[in-house]
C-alpha cells in the first residue's frame, strides 16, 4: 500500500502564483481607480515641458494659469457635481445644460428688481435662493418622471431639456440680461488673498457633495441602487423617494452653477449651459464613474473636471486652435471608458474564479 504524497506547498516565506497574481491585479485596480489623477499629472507635465522649451516660461506655477484654469472648471464641476449622483444611480441628466442657464436668467431678473428696495448684498442672496429653487422645480420633475411615471431617465431629462430651454429664453427675451450691482459683480470676479471666490464657493459646496456621497446613508442608497436596484428595493430602500431627492439635488447643482455664472459675467444667459453638458458628462466618465452605475466618486469628478479644463486653456496657452479641444477631450473620454470596459471585465472574471 503506498502512503499518499503530501500536498505541495510553497518553500517558507515564499508565496504561492496566485498570491502575485493578486498583487499585480490590486495593482492594475488601483491604476485604474486613479487614471483621472494621471490623465492630469500627465497633462499638466506635458504642458509645463512645452512652457519652458517653447517660451522659457513655467506654466503650472504660473499664478494667472492656476486661476485661469480654476476659474474654467467651476461651472462644469458643479454639473458634474450633481451628474454624478445620477450617474451612479445608473441614470443621466440631459437637462442640466438649460437648467443651469434658465437660473442664470432668473437670477438676473431677480437682482434687478430687488436691488432698489433691499440694497446690494441682500439682493444677491434673494437672487441666489431664487435662482436655486427655481432651478430644482424642473429636477423635481425629472424626478418624478423617472420615479413615479418610469419614464426612462435619457428620455425624460431631454424633454426636460427642450423644457428649460423654451423658458429660459423666453424669460431672456432672446437675449442675455444684464445685471446692475456692483456686489454681484465683486462676487464674480473678486479674490479672497488671490483666490477667486467664485472658485471658493464652489470648493466648498463640491466638498460638502463629497461628504453627502462618501459618508452619509443617502450615499450609500444611491450605490446600491445603481449596483442593484432590485436588490436595493428587497434591503428596503425607498427607490422612489430617493430619485425624487436625486434629481432635485442635480437641478440645484445647476441652479448654483447659473447663478456663478451670472456673478462671472454680470449677466445671465439662456445658452449659459449648453456647451458644458458634455463637458459635465465627461467630467464624470473621466473621473472613473461607470455609465452602469454603481461605482464613482465626487473626487474622481473634481479631477476629471480639471482634465478638461487644463486641456482647454493649456491648448490655448500654447496657441493651438480652440477646435483641438474637442478631439482632446474625445479621446480622454474614449480612453476612459476602455479603462472602465476593461475594469469591469478585470473583476467579473476575477469573481468568476
Amino acid at each position: 500500500m503506498t502512503t499518499p504524497e503530501p500536498p505541495h506547498r510553497a518553500p517558507d516565506g515564499v508565496s504561492p502564483p496566485a498570491d502575485h497574481a493578486d498583487k499585480a491585479r490590486t495593482a492594475l485596480q488601483r491604476i485604474a481607480d486613479l487614471r483621472a489623477w494621471l490623465f492630469l499629472a500627465f497633462l499638466i507635465l506635458a504642458f509645463e515641458v512645452w512652457s519652458r522649451v517653447s517660451f522659457g516660461g513655467t506654466f503650472l506655477f504660473n499664478p494667472f494659469n492656476i486661476q485661469s484654469i480654476a476659474i474654467f472648471a467651476v461651472a462644469p464641476l458643479l454639473l458634474a457635481t450633481g451628474q454624478t449622483f445620477v450617474i451612479i444611480s445608473g441614470g443621466i441628466d440631459l437637462s442640466m445644460g438649460f437648467i443651469m442657464g434658465l437660473a442664470a436668467v432668473v437670477a438676473a431678473h431677480v437682482i434687478n428688481w430687488a436691488t432698489p428696495g433691499m440694497g446690494l448684498p441682500l439682493a444677491v442672496l434673494f437672487g441666489a435662493l431664487v435662482a436655486i429653487a427655481v432651478a430644482a422645480v424642473p429636477g423635481m420633475v425629472n424626478g418624478l418622471l423617472v420615479s413615479r411615471l418610469k419614464v426612462p431617465p435619457f428620455i425624460g431629462t431631454l424633454g426636460m431639456f427642450g423644457v428649460a430651454r423654451g423658458v429660459a429664453f423666453l424669460l431672456a427675451g432672446g437675449t442675455t440680461v444684464p445685471v446692475q450691482n456692483s456686489f454681484f459683480a465683486a462676487l464674480g470676479n473678486g479674490r479672497f488673498y488671490g483666490v477667486p471666490w467664485i472658485v471658493i464657493v464652489t470648493a466648498v459646496f463640491v466638498l460638502l457633495m463629497h461628504y453627502l456621497l462618501s459618508q452619509t446613508r443617502f450615499g450609500q442608497h444611491n450605490y446600491a441602487i445603481g449596483a442593484n436596484v432590485q436588490a436595493a428595493s428587497r434591503a428596503g430602500i425607498d427607490i422612489k423617494s430617493h430619485l425624487l431627492r436625486l434629481y432635485i439635488l442635480s437641478g440645484v447643482c445647476a441652479g448654483l452653477a447659473g447663478f456663478l455664472y451670472a456673478a462671472r459675467f454680470s449677466a445671465g444667459a439662456a445658452q449659459a449651459g449648453e456647451p458644458l453638458l458634455l463637458d459635465s458628462v465627461a467630467a464624470v466618465v473621466i473621473g472613473g464613474a461607470s455609465l452602469f452605475g454603481g461605482s464613482g466618486t465626487i473626487l474622481g469628478t473634481v479631477a476629471g473636471a480639471f482634465v478638461i479644463a487644463v486641456i482647454q486653456y493649456g491648448l490655448v496657452f500654447i496657441n493651438v486652435a480652440p477646435f483641438w479641444q474637442f478631439i482632446s477631450v474625445g479621446i480622454v473620454i474614449i480612453i476612459s471608458v476602455l479603462i472602465d470596459q476593461a475594469q469591469r471585465r478585470f473583476s467579473g472574471g476575477r469573481q468568476s474564479e
